[in-house]
């Protein structure tokens, strides 16, 4: 089959490297990037180190607020998927770049192929839930990384689309970590910066924590008080704001660092003391390593984590993140919710059988 892949932002990369890699054994596969990560050490790196193909359209589409962004990229979408006439198009996650790629697709009759179906947080005023829910109910066939999630496809009456996979980000992880590092973790300065024998690893993106000042502060000074310094791999957009709370405040024990590549950051959570963060994939690698974690957000993104206390949710107060971090997690190594690491080949095996 032709396909079109759609992806925009850092965590579509990290999945579409393993995607591409088996979806090109059999299939004709063209890749666009919308644009939506468009700095180079949110985007161009993660193709460079990964080894995903070069796009073959790169919109250019950043910015905005929602519905502008979103608007954009569905105009743009829609005169690729027109050149192109696919046989399917090919969507990851739930960014704005996916659910512009499924609606496009769906009103030219084109079948939509989403990967990561069926997350439910349970509330609409968190975008990406939106972009979830809508982008599942355009398509035609649900690749889930969970029996949880297929549940709740089920539930929503889509069970008939739905095959369980198992994470896809498994798969690269599960590559990545073994590769050797050669770390290159650089300061906002640019300078490359040593890692410690022993540190914690820290992301923090979400609005939520890192909109105002008061949140991000508890949240830091909460990782200043600890044993070890915590490595900050710092959002552009967040980086006035955390220069300003660490300097301002004396938090000497808190290393600020550009966002990181995808080795980098998979060999920071094999080895890091503990994590803290915000984000729904380093959650579930933190999970993958075995590595505990405390997620600040007043929900699971991905309930399968939240056992044994290997992932704790903590509101963005000092305090809180500070108990949950003295917690001991225990690991059950018989519990392997997000498959075996082999979801891309799975996904092919699903397309070889079904007529779309």
């Amino acid at each position: 089959m032709k396909i079109v892949t759609v992806v925009g932002a850092r965590p579509q990369f990290i999945k579409a490297a393993a995607g591409s890699r088996a979806l090109r054994r059999e299939h004709t596969e063209i890749l666009v990037h919308t644009g939506q990560h468009h700095d180079e050490n949110m985007s161009e790196i993660f193709f460079r180190e990964m080894g995903i193909p070069a796009p073959d359209y790169n919109l250019g589409i950043a910015g905005g607020t929602h519905a502008q962004m979103t608007g954009r990229m569905l105009i743009a979408l829609e005169e690729v998927l027109l050149g192109e006439k696919p046989d399917a198009l090919l969507v990851y996650g739930d960014t704005n770049s996916t659910l512009a790629a499924a609606l496009a697709a769906v009103k030219l009759d084109i079948p939509v192929l989403h990967v990561e179906a069926g997350n439910r947080l349970g509330t609409l005023s968190n975008p990406e839930e939106v972009n979830r829910i809508l982008t599942d109910h355009c398509s035609r066939l649900l690749f889930a990384a969970t029996e949880d999630a297929a549940q709740k496809l089920r539930g929503e009456g889509l069970g008939d689309r739905t095959h369980v996979v198992g994470n896809i980000m498994y798969d690269s992880f599960l590559h990545f970590r073994s590769l050797p590092w050669e770390p290159d973790i650089r300061g906002f300065d640019g300078e490359r910066i040593d890692v410690p024998a022993r540190f914690y690893y820290m992301t923090c993106h979400r609005q939520e924590n890192t909109g105002t000042d008061e949140p991000l502060r508890e949240i830091l000074l909460a990782m200043n008080s600890l044993d070890a310094p915590t490595i900050y791999a710092v959002h552009p957009r967040n980086r006035e704001r955390a220069a300003r709370l660490c300097r301002g405040g004396g938090l000497s024990n808190i290393i600020l660092t550009q966002p990181v590549g995808y080795s980098d950051s998979v060999h920071l959570t094999q080895n890091a003391v503990k994590i803290v963060t915000d984000s729904g994939g380093l959650q579930c690698e933190a999970f993958y390593a075995g590595v505990q974690c405390v997620f600040i957000l007043d929900y699971p993104v991905w309930p399968e984590t939240m056992v044994g206390n290997r992932n704790q949710l903590a509101k963005p107060l000092r305090e809180d993140i500070l108990a949950k971090l003295s917690a001991e997690q225990t690991i059950d190594p018989d519990y392997r919710p997000f498959g075996d690491g082999h979801a891309a080949e799975k996904i092919c095996d699903v397309l070889r059988e079904v007529t779309l």
